[in-house]
């Protein structure tokens, strides 16, 4: 196993994170697996096993259950494993049941603790943007929870670029974001517009939950044909979307064809990519089966060539909207690096059809 420096912190996480997404099955979950402790146990062990020291959950996953059964299958373990937990999203009916006003994140962190069996949370993610709570009062909430030990280091997950500069704004050097979890894919790039390059800035260390985009990326979805029984997708789930379908199948062709001149996985493929990108610290990766995990794990030891990256840039990338091909045209001499997790992808050549007046 790979382990990364999370952003600017001193902590080391594994290059894969294990999700609990499936633990439980309660609810709409269940269209994506419902495991339960025997099961969990099971996939828990493997993971540990292969060096895997972070595991993902959130106390809206089935209402809980997933926070519970990951406390009973690591209890007693958790001086060597690290756990991240979310709070922000709908957990009940009241009118504080949701956002991140102080109120509701202490609540809900001590509820995750009982949950977990633990007197701590390593990563404490704000699931979600609550613009009606005053990013002050979220910050100073955190720190509260920072001080008396409850949280570690904290973090959000799917902000805007600039609800995430808000929120650091607000912060105490305790309270500061250490991390932030995205979607983000080969199909799905929409975050090198803004949220890499912001990471690398700030010295956010990436998740990337769903890196395989629910499953689509794995080569066992193939244009023309029928979604694979037990797939998420036959049971009615349609997250992320896909808005460009025949884009998608020409990615799936090249993971596909690369992964079999390696001798791998259109999945492993599709997670060694991300790898490679700036800022990304683990991917969060769930599954149904020991196999499922055991095979994406190896996705760490798979090192892609530079053609292949090549291919994988030229059929997925994103065109410069405004305003970054006007930064490409004119800037370039003046990037940063963080400037650069987005524009070095992209041809040295002029957007606009004429030669820029430099």
């Amino acid at each position: 196993m790979e382990y990364r420096r999370l952003g600017r912190t001193g902590l080391k996480v594994s290059a894969i994170t294990m999700g609990t997404f499936t633990f439980g099955g309660e609810g709409a979950f269940g269209r994506t697996a419902s495991q339960g402790v025997p099961e969990a146990q099971r996939l828990v062990d493997l993971c540990i096993d292969q060096g895997v020291n972070l595991f993902d959950t959130a106390n809206m996953y089935s209402t809980g259950t997933s926070e519970e059964i990951l406390g009973e299958v690591l209890e007693g373990r958790y001086d060597d494993i690290l756990v991240t937990s979310k709070a922000r999203m709908p957990i009940g009916p009241g009118p504080n049941d949701e956002g991140v006003s102080r109120w509701h994140l202490i609540r809900e962190c001590e509820r995750s603790l009982k949950r977990l069996r633990t007197d701590h949370i390593d990563l404490y993610y704000m699931h979600e943007w609550d613009g009606l709570t005053p990013v002050e009062e979220k910050m100073a909430a955190l720190e509260t929870l920072v001080q008396q030990g409850k949280v570690r280091y904290t973090g959000c997950s799917n902000y805007s670029a600039w609800h995430v500069m808000k929120s650091l704004a607000a912060a105490s050097t305790a309270s500061r974001f250490a991390t932030q979890q995205i979607h983000y894919t080969i199909e799905a790039r929409e975050a090198e517009y803004e949220l890499l390059p912001l990471s690398v800035d700030q010295g956010l260390g990436v998740l990337v939950w769903s890196p395989l985009a629910a499953g689509l990326l794995t080569g066992k979805h193939r244009r023309g044909a029928p979604s694979p029984e037990g797939s998420r997708q036959a049971a009615g789930w349609d997250e992320p979307p896909i808005r460009d379908a025949e884009r998608l199948w020409r990615i799936v062709d090249v993971l596909v064809e690369i992964g079999e001149a390696h001798g791998v996985s259109a999945a492993q493929v599709a997670l060694a990519w991300l790898l490679t990108r700036p800022a990304i610290a683990s991917l969060v990766v769930g599954g149904r089966t020991e196999a499922q995990f055991a095979e994406n794990l190896r996705a760490v030891d798979l090192t892609l060539t530079e053609d292949d990256l090549a291919r994988l840039n030229d059929v997925s990338r994103l065109p410069l909207i405004y305003p970054y091909w006007h930064q490409h045209n004119f800037a370039r001499s003046r990037f940063t690096q963080a400037d650069q997790a987005l524009h070095a992808d992209y041809p040295d050549r002029h957007y606009g059809g004429e030669d820029p007046l430099i």
